[in-house]
């Protein structure tokens, strides 16, 4: 098994903008875009950020809000995001804000949208319970054909990486992580009745003190690349590659100095494909910080992939 160790890609110029980096996607420029969820522990507003991968200056662009997600359009410059309790469209060229699913979740107190995945024009995405107790934080689809949203479930706690698959007998499987659960499952993903079968459990994390946050496919869809969120204190945080039939871990990329990875995604970087891991200072205190100095930088290491796998833009509604 290969592990690689990853180097700083981009080190946040503000404290705001290290707190919670997650969700980087590669934007059909050859930019890379990410989200800061969070600009600090008491916060309630983020940031759609652009990092441009051969300067290595980044541009950010606040939310009214704290976002879950983000994917560039087909339109440039404009991104879906979900905000809160809503998932609405981003100009990052006039600042507008313009929402078009609202009300997200509004039978339950205390969440928030979180992690999302676009596919076939569709999206699915799930929220937190703030308190990171409860289960009763919902899972969504939204259906692009008569622009519909539908649960999928009520009692996730913190809804985070997702990604789907067409199969070849035209169904589709959802991959999905809650991670208290500390869990990916799998399960059949129907579009036209808005439901998913019952899970079953490709890695089970539970005998270990980390938590699986976000979650790519690889480009044959064959494996899954998982980002680890330690709250403890390792000299370096991890993303691991494990395969979707049986759970086998098959690969280990390192951050050093930066213990909360948060999200992987592949891009195209100096000529080639390599893999960004955003990681966070969220929940770290002063002491732990000085210990960990790379914590809140997005890292970038090196695969053996060729290609960038699925990225789709979501087409404006």
């Amino acid at each position: 098994m290969k592990t690689v160790e990853t180097e700083i890609l981009f080190r946040p110029d503000s404290a705001a903008l290290r707190f919670l980096p997650e969700g980087p996607y590669s934007l059909p420029d050859g930019r890379l875009s990410w989200v800061g969820i969070q600009h600090g522990a008491e916060s309630v507003t983020g940031s759609v950020n652009v990092l441009d991968l051969q300067r290595g200056t980044n541009a950010s662009f606040s939310l009214p809000g704290r976002p879950g997600f983000a994917f560039p359009t087909d339109q440039p410059g404009v991104f879906v995001a979900g905000v809160e309790r809503t998932v609405g469209l981003f100009d990052t060229q006039t600042g507008k804000w313009n929402p078009f699913i609202a009300g997200v979740d509004a039978n339950v107190a205390n969440t928030i949208i979180n992690d999302a995945v676009t596919f076939e024009g569709n999206l699915i995405f799930g929220l937190k319970e703030l308190e990171f107790k409860t289960k009763k934080a919902g899972l969504y689809l939204w259906r692009r054909r008569d622009q519909k949203l539908l649960q999928l479930r009520d009692d996730q706690i913190c809804s985070n990486g997702k990604a789907v698959v067409r199969n070849s007998d035209g169904t589709l499987t959802l991959f999905d992580i809650d991670s208290p659960s500390k869990q990916i499952t799998r399960s059949r993903l129907d579009i036209e009745t808005g439901s998913v079968s019952d899970c079953s459990v490709v890695v089970d994390l539970t005998s270990e003190d980390i938590f699986p946050d976000g979650m790519v496919l690889t480009p044959d869809h064959q494996s899954l690349i998982v980002a680890l969120y330690d709250p403890g204190d390792p000299n370096a945080g991890v993303a691991r590659q494990y395969n979707v039939k049986n759970g086998t871990l098959e690969q280990i990329w390192t951050c050093p100095g930066s213990p909360r990875v948060t999200c992987p995604q592949l891009v195209r970087h100096l000529g080639r494909i390599r893999l960004v891991l955003t990681t966070a200072v969220e929940h770290m205190p002063v002491e732990q910080q000085t210990r960990h100095p790379n914590a809140g930088c997005l890292f970038v290491g090196d695969t053996e992939f060729s290609d960038i796998g699925d990225q789709p833009v979501f087409p404006m509604p």
